[in-house]
């Protein structure tokens, strides 16, 4: 599997299991409903942020994943990310390889730290694969998402940091 940085030519394979993703309403806070053009200009960065595909030997798109400052100014030191795989590759490894990839990026990037807002705490399988790579649960926010068949559920804010942070 190669990781890389997107190409605007990728996008029709990202959208093509990001909008299922999304449509779910299970993992992510984005409306269910957003245009694809709005979640396009939500996904794909323009630097500092940037975003990645994860592409498979036949060279299919199977996962993506964004960064991007989590604030501005005093606060932009600290990185933010997002991920999906594409359900049908789900339990390959995609997902371990996304965050790996990011970690690095965002070191390379200058980021002192990774940051995210909202965990999910239904999503067990992403909640465990952030800890096993270092992320810490600093919080949870109680019945701050509405999952649509768990109804309201907790979001985690989860941290790690990358200077001085070995895997």
């Amino acid at each position: 599997m190669l990781i890389r940085n997107a190409l605007p030519e990728d996008w029709p394979a990202v959208w093509r299991f990001m909008q299922p993703i999304l449509k779910a309403g299970e993992t992510f806070t984005w409306d269910p409903d957003i245009a694809e053009e709005d979640a396009r200009a939500t996904w794909f960065h323009k630097p500092p942020g940037r975003t990645l595909v994860a592409v498979d030997a036949a060279g299919k798109v199977v996962g993506t994943a964004e960064i991007h400052r989590n604030q501005a100014g005093p606060g932009a030191h600290v990185a933010n990310a997002g991920f999906m795989v594409d359900p049908e590759h789900e339990g390959k490894g995609i997902g371990r390889a996304l965050v790996n990839r990011v970690l690095e990026a965002a070191r390379v990037d200058g980021y002192r730290a990774m940051q995210f807002n909202a965990v999910v705490e239904t999503n067990t399988n992403a909640v465990g694969l952030w800890q096993s790579v270092g992320f810490e649960i600093l919080t949870t926010v109680p019945e701050a998402f509405q999952h649509p068949t768990k109804g309201y559920v907790g979001l985690h804010v989860m941290h790690r940091r990358l200077i001085g942070f070995r895997n």
